[in-house]
This record gives C-alpha cells, structure tokens and sequence, in this order.
C-alpha cells in the first residue's frame, strides 16, 4: 500500500531542474550577455580589427582637403563618434525600425574615398567639404528610400559586379599609401627623399613579421603595432610632430558644420549615391554572412532595418564631419573567428569608440603618426581590398566568357582615370565628378554590363547570383 504513494512523490521533484536547463539553453549567443572577463577582450579585438579603417578616410580626406593637424583631429573625433552611434544602434537597434541586432559593426567605408577625393578636386577654396557633406546627406536619404525595397535590387548586384567594384577601391587608393610613403606633401622639398621610404618599408616590414611570427591577439593588431613601432623609430630622426597635442582640447564633442553648410552639387550626389548603392551591397553581404555565422538567418527586415542604420548615420554624419557608412567586413571576420557571437561584445565596443570620439586629444594622437609610417600600414590596408575583390570575383562564375569581358571592360574604365588623370580634362564638370573617380566609372561599366548580358532581352529569368558573401 505505500510503494504506490512513492511514485506520484518523486515526479514534481525531478520536473524543476529539466525547466531550469530549458530557461538556460534558450538563451541564443547573439544575444548572451558575457562576464566581464570575457566580454572586455572580445570588444577589445573588434576596436583592434576596424580602428585603422575607421580614421583612414578622415585621414586620406583631410589631407587632401588642405586640413591642417587640428582640424584633421576633429575629423577623426567625429568619425570615432558616428561609428560608435551606427554600431550601438545596429546591436541594440529600436526594435521594428532601425538596426539588426546582430554583431554588426558600422562606420565610415573606405569606398566613398576616392570619389570623395575627385569631389574635393572639382571644388576649390572652402567649398570642397561642404560639397562633399552635401553629397553624403543626400546620399544618406537616398539609403533611407532604397533600402526597404533594396532586396529586389541585389539581383543587379551579384558578386560580379561587386567583386569589380571591392577590386578597384583597393587599386585605385593604392596611390594614396604611395604619396605617404615619399612624405605626404608633394610640394615639400624631401618628397620622396630615401629616409621617408626606409621609414615606410621598416613599418611594413614590422608588420608583415607580426603576421609572420604572431599568435592569436597580437597577430590580429599587427596593423596597429606597425604604426606603433614605425612612429617610435622615427622620434629619434625628428620626423614625429608631436606639436598637435598641445592644440587639441582633451574632451569636447564635435561642433554642427564646423567645416560650414552643405553644398548641394548634382554630380557629386550622384557620384556618391552610386558609392551608396554598393555600400548597400556590402552592408547586405554582412547581414547575410552573420546570419550564417550566428545561427540567426538574416530577414529581409533584418537588412531593411540595417540599411535603415546607415542611412541615418551617413545623413546625420555629416553634421558633425562624418562620411559614409557601411559595414566593417573585417569584424565580421572576427565573429567568425573566434565565435563570440554576442551582439553585446560589438555593442561595448561601439560605445568604446563614442568615448574615444568625445576626447579628441586620442585623435590628435593618430594624426601624429608620421605620413610614411602610414604609406607602410597603407599598402597592406589597400591591397587587402583589393584581395577582397578578388577574393570575391573567384566566386563569380569567370569560366563564362560573358562574365570574363564584363569584368575586363569594368575594370579597365575604372583603372583610367588611375593611368590617365587627364583623359577627361575636356569633359563637362559634372562628368569629371563621376567619371573621374574609378569606383563610380566601373560600377556604372559593371552594372551596364551585367544588365546588358543578364538581364535586357533574356526569354527567361537569369540564374540565380551566388548568395553574397562577406568580403
């Protein structure tokens, strides 16, 4: 009679702790919250991997915009400070409207470089950055509008078109490292003397042993401990202007068009709009990637509510000197690495970079690397997008031969204004804009192309893109 009283005893007891593991295990690793121990050094790697990305276009821009030292430092303030804003929107995100609470981090591409940089060349005196902000707040707007329909637009983008486009940002930049490495200033009477290119090549040599002989953390900053090391070896040959710190306030938030009011030029927006375009490509190709990588598939929700962060960033950036924003594909690198999938670790880091953005004398500290240390860091940082390009074009279908001269006549219309600056000296204004930037120029030849090969007067439907990747 008392063994039937035992059985309906021991079942509630044994119910708890399989409800416990359940309420455990449901908890998705985007969104684990992390211990301090472990949460601190994962962010810390993803600042390590996009840092260097981050201040090179205020970097590049600002040089070629005449900026002196001070002014170079409030760039790079505002640049820490958007990609900080854009990465915590993006991980935390207002549920339903604006970001894809995923390890997604946000700042300003290197691909809107080089058409910036012909927009500053077309514009003389103080209006070459207020014709850029003009251009990227519209673009900005024009993200804003696109992106919610931009998944039906991504067939006109496969990676053909992008991996022409990812090729010639590297190659067409490839200058800029060049000039820094001879001493930044064409005009100066040591352009080019031998100790500005034995400082170059002893930084790139610095980091290609890093690569070389570092392990885990140590071989992922490489980039940075080169212009570490390169700026150290040139304190004793007086080739560090250290002189920057003393202007630079230690905390102060960047001041609304301090480089004056935008200036609306057609050509110049168009010219950013179809840098937009593929900014939109990359930022998908992201989403898609992470969603693989964390175990959450990416929505067309998810990257409209993505592409909606970057439109607000790269309209709002502007405001306080920020460019246009996108994806970072090297902290997607990360993610996969190490497999810490937490949208918290990118979140800290996004809101690290905020602070590091609000204390500008940590820009001016950037600044004061001297220009051939950054030719040395700027030939691997460039060519690495080049490789990326590459990379991606191998998954293109080149054993077509339609494919083949698409890719050939795309990169050759990019590559000419890189071998003959004044092949559209005769042209109209605006062409000169469009034109004379390679990325606008091969991106207009790639997705003509594609149209024309693909898409116009094809009975059926062309096959499906590979599915875009990260590059």
């Amino acid at each position: 009679m008392a063994q039937p009283a035992k059985g309906p005893a021991k079942a509630p007891c044994s119910t708890p702790p399989v409800h416990t593991e359940d309420a455990v295990t449901s908890v998705h690793p985007v969104d684990e919250k992390l211990g301090f121990s472990r949460l601190v050094p994962a962010a810390l790697q993803h600042i390590a991997a996009m840092y260097a990305g981050v201040v090179t276009p205020p970097l590049i821009i600002g040089q070629a915009c005449g900026l002196d030292i001070a002014a170079r430092t409030r760039l790079i303030a505002a640049s820490l400070l958007i990609a900080g804003v854009a990465t915590i929107l993006q991980t935390i995100g207002v549920k339903g409207f604006v970001g894809n609470r995923l390890p997604f981090v946000n700042a300003a591409s290197s691909a809107g470089i080089a058409p910036i940089l012909a927009i500053a060349e077309t514009n003389g005196g103080g209006h070459q950055l207020p014709a850029i902000y003009g251009a990227v707040m519209v673009a900005g707007v024009f993200c804003l509008a696109v992106g919610p329909f931009f998944g039906r637009l991504l067939r006109f983008f496969p990676p053909l078109v992008t991996g022409v486009v990812i090729t010639l940002i590297g190659v067409t930049l490839m200058p800029v490292p060049v000039g820094w490495a001879q001493g930044g200033d064409q005009t100066a009477a040591d352009f080019g003397a031998m100790r500005h290119l034995a400082l170059a090549a002893f930084t790139l040599a610095v980091i290609l042993l890093i690569q070389r002989f570092g392990r885990g953390f140590v071989k992922q900053i490489a980039l940075l401990l080169g212009l570490l090391i390169g700026t150290l070896a040139a304190i004793p040959f007086h080739m560090a202007d250290f002189s920057g710190l003393h202007s630079a306030p230690v905390a102060a938030l960047p001041a609304p068009f301090a480089f004056g009011a935008p200036e609306f030029q057609p050509a110049a927006i168009l010219s950013l709009c179809i840098v937009m375009l593929v900014l939109m490509t990359e930022s998908s190709a992201g989403m898609l990637a992470l969603g693989e990588i964390c175990d959450r598939q990416a929505t067309a929700r998810t990257i409209t509510r993505g592409l909606r962060t970057d439109g607000l960033a790269t309209l709002i950036g502007p405001v306080f000197g920020g460019f246009p924003t996108s994806a970072f594909a090297q902290n997607v690198g990360v993610v996969s690495l190490t497999r810490v999938r937490s949208r918290y670790v990118v979140a800290v880091a996004g809101a690290t970079l905020l602070v590091l953005g609000a204390f500008p004398v940590l820009g001016a500290v950037v600044s004061l690397v001297p220009m051939p240390v950054l030719g040395g860091a700027g030939i691997v940082l460039f060519g690495s997008i080049a490789v990326s390009g590459i990379r991606t074009l191998s998954e293109a279908g080149l054993d077509d031969s339609s494919n083949i001269i698409l890719v050939a006549v795309a990169l050759g219309a990019g590559i000419i204004p890189l071998a003959a600056p004044t092949f559209y000296a005769d042209f109209p204004a605006w062409a000169q804009t469009v034109l004379g930037s390679g990325i606008s120029a091969g991106a207009l030849v790639a997705v003509s192309l594609n149209l024309f090969f693909h898409h116009l007067g094809t009975r059926s439907a062309p096959p499906p893109a590979p599915v875009l990747k990260s590059s």
